[in-house]
């Protein structure tokens, strides 16, 4: 295996590539008692069109969150039993981009690797299974279409976007999910739940080399082939519509405010473009800003203030979101905000402060194995080294960060999405 050392954050990683395609991750971290494993496919709730066998596919919302639920299923009885039966704690999520199946444990950690690699690898579904599910996740979905905070943000999207499928609740919809059958799963567990489309990463008192033994012992020899995905296009740089407004149970209004970044391309490039949209977001928006303090002096966000900046294939975007009795007027205090610091430039000595804080966040965050392995899952199928982020803060300046702003932060790429209460004045 090769070794990767990071001697500016004090890491090490073992990387190597399998016969079948698999890429292997190792985080080696023998002071550590605790051990962690995340085995991820790159795919996720916006893969809904893609190329399989010489013919497009073109499947409904919600499959790949849908998948994640029955994976744990097998012809035995259930993984995830079997894992904490064996001391492990093991989870799985589903994002737009990617699925992950993870667990962490003291003890017994090659024998929960074979488990996951195991369940994870070997689909086990019935139609009978496939029709119980589709009530369990129905119940799901209702949960999160009464969910305000989700409602806003998926209505985001829409204001963002044309077409891309970031916009597409990754649980799908009740109709969506009801076309859903065991030969729908079967194909796309044949799609992308193969050695060349999946990534193998783990933290902890490990042996790399046992962990590659045990991948050869247990997934495929087959890597799959080359997976032509389809989100309909290049989106407008504009975003598609300015605002949406819904009416839901709620107490104050809750709004996402965003604006539409340019896409970066896979590789470094991509990791430079997250760590200047962070900063972006720190410079704009942070709770050192000038306009976060006028903001929450004139009561127009409180505590429940967030923002961040997220990338996906194809898609990049800035938001910010909380609690407001009048988001027009937070919309309209960022946009100029956003036009003087264009003018003006962010202050210098905010702009070192910040540049620290972020970095150190970087920094804090390898404390933690599960955050460590998702991101190195996440950079190798963003085709970066997520741990080289040092030297990319290096090159980053205080123009880099104010062109971010004069391009994507105006009123032409800006979407506002509102839930209002029930009952209210129109």
């Amino acid at each position: 295996m090769e070794r990767r050392a990071y001697p500016r954050i004090g890491e090490q990683v073992f990387h190597t590539v399998l016969e079948n395609g698999l890429h292997i991750y190792v985080d080696q971290r023998p002071e550590f008692q605790k051990s962690y494993a995340f085995f991820a496919t790159n795919y996720g709730g916006m893969d809904m069109k893609f190329h399989l066998d010489g013919v497009w596919q073109d499947t409904p919302a919600g499959v790949a969150h849908f998948l994640e639920h029955k994976m744990f299923d097998t012809e035995d009885g259930n993984a995830l039993q079997d894992l904490a039966a064996n001391g492990a704690s093991p989870n799985a999520f589903t994002s737009s981009a990617i699925t992950g199946y993870y667990f962490e444990s003291t003890e017994k950690f090659e024998e929960n690797l074979k488990i996951l690699l195991s369940f994870v690898s070997v689909p086990y579904f019935t139609q009978e299974s496939v029709d119980k599910e589709q009530g369990i996740i129905g119940q799901e979905i209702r949960m999160v279409e009464d969910d305000p905070d989700n409602q806003v943000f998926f209505s985001l999207m829409e204001c963002l976007y044309d077409h891309h499928p970031i916009q597409v609740s990754i649980a799908g919809t009740q109709e969506s999910i009801s076309h859903i059958t065991a030969d729908t799963l079967y194909a796309c567990h044949k799609a992308f739940y193969c050695p060349g489309n999946m990534v193998l990463t783990a933290a902890g008192n490990v042996d790399p080399e046992h962990i590659c033994a045990i991948a050869r012992e247990i997934l495929p020899g087959d890597p799959g082939g080359s997976i032509e995905r389809d989100y309909g296009g290049a989106e407008p740089e504009a975003a598609a519509r300015p605002s949406k407004e819904l009416r839901m149970e709620v107490s104050t209004p809750i709004f996402q405010l965003g604006f539409k970044a340019d896409t970066a391309p896979a590789g470094q490039a991509r990791l430079r473009q997250r760590l200047l949209g962070e900063l972006a977001c720190e410079a704009l928006l942070g709770n050192s800003s000038p306009l976060y303090a006028r903001l929450y002096g004139e009561g127009l966000i409180n505590n429940n203030f967030s923002y961040g900046f997220e990338s996906y294939p194809g898609c990049a975007f800035l938001c910010a979101g909380g609690e407001s009795q009048d988001p027009e007027a937070v919309r309209a205090a960022v946009l100029a905000e956003a036009d003087r610091l264009c003018r003006e430039g962010v202050d210098e000595d905010l702009f070192r402060r910040l540049k620290k804080g972020v970095y150190g966040a970087k920094v804090r965050g390898l404390n933690s194995m599960e955050n460590t392995c998702i991101e190195l899952a996440q950079g190798h199928f963003a085709q970066f080294d997520y741990l080289e982020f040092p030297e990319i803060f290096d090159s980053i300046e205080k123009p880099d960060v104010e062109a971010c702003l004069r391009a994507w932060v105006n009123e032409a790429r800006c979407g506002l999405a509102v839930v209002r209460p029930k009952g209210g004045a129109e």
